[in-house]
């Protein structure tokens, strides 16, 4: 393995990625990287995150607040809409 630069853990387990390394990987401020273990270390990649689809479309949302209106309730989130729904 080649060592391309280096750097120190602070007090509180941060490391700042060198430019040179962040240049390699294309990485801006913000974007997330995956650390992975292997034989010979840590390797450091570019990380993309996929986030679940809603559990609602807009008119089955629109259906649930139309719904828990009718009993003076609002839900902040889809998780609470469905608790609401399984209990009527």
């Amino acid at each position: 393995m080649t060592v391309i630069a280096m750097s120190k853990i602070t007090s509180k387990g941060q490391v700042t990625l060198p430019v040179s390394v962040r240049r390699m990987l294309k990485l801006d401020r913000g974007e997330r990287i995956a650390f992975c273990l292997d034989k010979g270390g840590v390797l450091i990649s570019r990380c993309n995150v996929n986030v679940e689809p809603a559990a609602f479309d807009k008119a089955e949302w629109a259906k649930i607040e139309k719904l828990t209106s009718r009993k003076g309730k609002v839900f902040a989130s889809a998780e609470g809409a469905k608790r609401h729904l399984k209990a009527l």
